[in-house]
């Protein structure tokens, strides 16, 4: 038995056992995804709260819909994933919003490896590019953020990407592609980078 066919026989008795009532299995499910539901909802909503709730919305959708879990579509990751996206992209769109100034909110979620011998303007320098960067992946269009920040914040593979899209390989490369020259041009727009 190859690794896909041992991670889908597995994701299946998970599936299978929460389905039974098992807590167990659905506290590992929680465990297993909530950081990374949790950080595509961030990044398209911008504030902790409010990716914290789309966070419970997701797990609230996915336990109502673990029946419709097959495990021969693929494995639970990309399912679960491509629920997560919807939902988050679903309300991304309900709301009309304008880039919104989330360096402070940011800055409290994100992990740093920090120098000792940092200079403090070195810091502030560093905190203000972090927040310019999010308010320019906020003015991407919803297509183009969400393969970037996928395929570059969420180190997804192209094909995990895919999956969770349901959208062809090309047309992946293409949003990334253009996203990034989309970002850079924002970027330069807002005196973050050099022209």
């Amino acid at each position: 038995m190859g690794a896909d066919a041992s991670l889908i026989k597995s994701d299946r008795e998970l599936v299978r056992r929460c389905r039974a009532g098992d807590s167990g299995a659905w506290e590992e499910i929680v465990r297993t995804f909530s950081r990374r539901v949790y950080n595509l909802a961030y990044r398209f909503s911008g504030r902790h709260e409010q990716a914290e709730d789309l966070t419970q919305e997701v797990f609230v959708r996915v336990y109502r819909s673990l029946d419709q879990y097959d495990p021969q579509a693929g494995d639970l990751s990309n399912w679960l994933m491509r629920l997560a996206r919807n939902l988050v992209i679903d309300d991304y769109r309900r709301r009309t919003r304008t880039p919104t100034d989330i360096g402070d909110d940011l800055e409290e979620h994100q992990f740093h490896l920090r120098s000792g011998i940092d200079a403090p303007d070195r810091g502030v320098e560093r905190s203000e590019r972090s927040r310019q960067v999010h308010a320019a992946i906020g003015c991407l269009t919803a297509d183009l953020r969400e393969c970037v920040v996928m395929r570059d914040i969420e180190e997804m593979s192209y094909q995990e990407i895919v999956e969770i899209l349901g959208i062809p390989l090309g047309t992946v490369k293409s949003r990334i592609n253009r996203g990034r020259i989309e970002l850079a041009r924002i970027l330069r727009r807002m005196k973050v980078v050099e022209i």
